[in-house]
C-alpha cells in the first residue's frame, strides 16, 4: 500500500487532535483512502510537554525546515495561528512543491490572495475547511456542491464563544460578565477574548466565505465590525419581549453590483433559523435562487471537531495525489483569471430595521420629540416599548423597533437625539435581521 507522508507545523490543541484522529482512524482512513497517511515529523517550539496523544520522540522537531525541507514529505498541516512566521512557513512548503491544509483564518483572510496564487502557479492543492466554522463543511459546499448556484446572502453564527455568552445571557441566569468567565472557565474563551468578543475572528471567517461564494476579494480589515460587549440584560429581555433573540451574526449579502459584508449583534425572529443555534455551537445559512436556502450547524471549534476537518483536507489531497489530480478545484473557488473586483457597500448606504433602547427622563413629550427626530431623517416606527423607571430618580428605558432605514440616516438621527436633555445614556443600536 503507498504512503502519503505528512507534516505538522504546530502541536497545539488543535494539533494533539489531528494526532489522535490521524492514530485513532489509522485503519479507516487506509480503508477509503487505499493508501496509509504517515505522521512523519511534527514541529514545535515546546516539544516536551505531553499532549496526551501517541508520538515517538524521532516524530518531534523544533526546526521547522525538517519538515519543510524534507523531500519524502508531500502534504504540510500548518496550525501555528497568526500571521508570521505562519506565512512565510506556508509559501515555503509551496515553493518546495508541497500541498497546504491550515486552520488559520486570520492568515488567509490577509494573504489569502498571496497564498492561491502560488497555489494555482505551481497546480498545488490547499486546504482550509478548518478555518471556518470547525467540523462544518461549509469551504468544501461553497467550493464544490454550490457551484452552480448563484449565492445572494451568507449569515453566519461563526464564533462559539460569542454564542455561548450570548445564549447563556438569553437564559436569563447570567450578565455578560458572568457568562464571559463562565466561558473561560470551561474552556470555550480565551485569556484575552478580545478577537472572539469583538467580532474580529467573526470578520475574518466571513471575508473567507464571501471571497468564496462571489467571487471577490474581500478585506476584513475594511468591513464593520461590531462586537457584543456593549449587550446587555435590558437588550437581551427586550428582545425577547418583542419575539427576537441577539446573536453576534456575520453577513454577506451580493445586490449584483456590490458586497455588503458586516459583523455585528443582530436580532434575529424567533422563527428564524438562526435564532435557536445555542451555546458553542456554529451554523451558517446560505441563500440562493436555485435552492432557496440551506443550513449547515455544527460544532466550529474544540481539538476533535476542528482536527477532523484538517484530516478531511488532508485525505482529500491525498486522493487528488493518488490520482494524479491536484489542484483540480480553484483553491478560491473560482480560476484567478475569472474573480472580479467588487466593491464593498459603503456602510452610510447599509439597509436594515434597527432595535433603539433609549434611557430618557421621565418628563412629557419625550417620545415626540424621539419620533419627530426620527421622522424628519425618514426614519418609521415600527413598535414601541416603554417601561418603568426602576428607581426613583433613574431614567426609564425606552426601545423602539423601526422599519427599514439606511445606516447614514439612523446615525445622523442617533448624534442629534444623544444631545437631547432628556436623554440619560448613549443610545444603544442593534440592527435586526428578518
Amino acid at each position: 500500500m503507498k504512503t502519503i507522508q505528512v507534516g505538522l507545523i504546530g502541536f497545539g490543541v488543535i494539533g494533539s487532535g489531528v494526532v489522535r484522529i490521524l492514530e485513532e482512524s489509522r485503519e479507516l482512513i487506509s480503508r477509503r483512502l487505499g493508501a496509509e497517511l504517515r505522521l512523519k515529523k511534527i514541529a514545535d517550539l515546546d516539544i516536551d510537554t505531553d499532549r496526551g496523544v501517541p508520538v515517538s520522540r524521532e516524530q518531534l522537531t523544533t526546526d521547522v525546515n525538517d519538515i519543510l525541507e524534507d523531500p519524502e514529505i508531500d502534504i504540510v498541516i500548518e496550525l501555528m495561528g497568526g500571521y508570521e512566521p505562519a506565512r512565510t512557513f506556508v509559501l515555503k512548503a509551496l515553493e518546495n512543491g508541497k500541498h497546504v491544509v491550515s486552520a488559520n483564518k486570520a492568515l488567509l483572510s490577509k494573504h489569502g490572495d498571496e497564498i492561491f496564487t502560488v497555489v494555482e502557479e505551481k497546480n498545488l492543492a490547499v486546504g482550509y475547511e478548518a478555518s471556518v466554522g470547525g467540523a462544518i463543511p461549509i469551504i468544501r459546499s461553497l467550493r464544490e456542491a454550490f457551484a452552480a448556484n448563484p449565492i445572494t446572502l451568507i449569515e453566519g453564527i461563526v464564533n462559539g464563544t460569542a454564542n455561548y455568552i450570548l445564549s447563556r445571557m438569553s437564559d436569563g441566569s447570567c450578565d455578560f460578565d458572568s457568562a464571559l468567565r463562565e466561558a473561560q472557565e470551561k474552556g470555550f474563551a480565551e485569556a484575552d477574548p478580545t478577537f472572539d468578543i469583538e467580532g474580529i475572528d467573526s470578520a475574518h471567517k466571513i471575508a473567507i466565505l464571501s471571497s468564496l461564494a462571489f467571487g471577490t476579494r474581500v478585506d476584513a480589515d475594511k468591513i464593520l465590525v461590531e462586537g457584543i460587549s456593549t449587550i446587555g440584560r435590558e437588550d437581551i429581555q427586550s428582545a425577547a419581549e418583542l419575539g427576537f433573540r441577539i446573536k453576534l451574526l456575520a453577513v454577506s449579502k451580493f445586490n449584483g453590483e456590490s458586497v455588503d459584508v458586516r459583523v455585528h449583534p443582530a436580532m434575529l425572529p424567533k422563527d428564524h433559523p438562526m435564532a435557536s443555534i445555542n451555546g458553542v455551537l456554529n451554523a451558517v445559512r446560505v441563500c440562493d435562487q436555485w435552492m432557496e436556502e440551506n443550513v449547515l450547524v455544527g460544532h466550529g471549534a474544540g481539538s476533535l471537531p476542528t482536527g477532523s476537518a484538517v484530516v478531511g483536507d488532508v485525505i482529500e489531497i491525498a486522493r487528488g495525489i493518488l490520482s494524479g489530480s491536484s489542484g483540480r478545484i480553484p483553491p478560491q473557488s473560482f480560476p484567478k483569471a475569472l474573480r472580479r473586483d467588487l466593491p464593498l457597500l459603503d456602510r452610510d448606504d447599509i439597509r436594515s430595521a434597527y432595535f433603539l433602547r433609549f434611557k430618557v427622563k421621565d418628563q412629557p413629550g419625550v417620545l415626540s420629540t424621539l419620533s419627530g427626530i426620527l421622522g424628519s431623517h425618514a426614519i418609521s416606527i415600527e413598535s414601541v416599548l416603554q417601561k418603568e423607571r426602576s428607581a426613583q430618580g433613574q431614567g426609564v428605558p425606552l426601545m423602539i423597533m423601526t422599519h427599514t432605514a439606511k445606516e447614514k440616516d439612523i446615525r445622523q438621527a442617533l448624534s442629534k437625539i444623544s444631545e437631547l436633555e432628556c436623554i440619560d445614556e448613549k443610545p444603544v443600536l442593534i440592527r435586526v435581521e428578518k
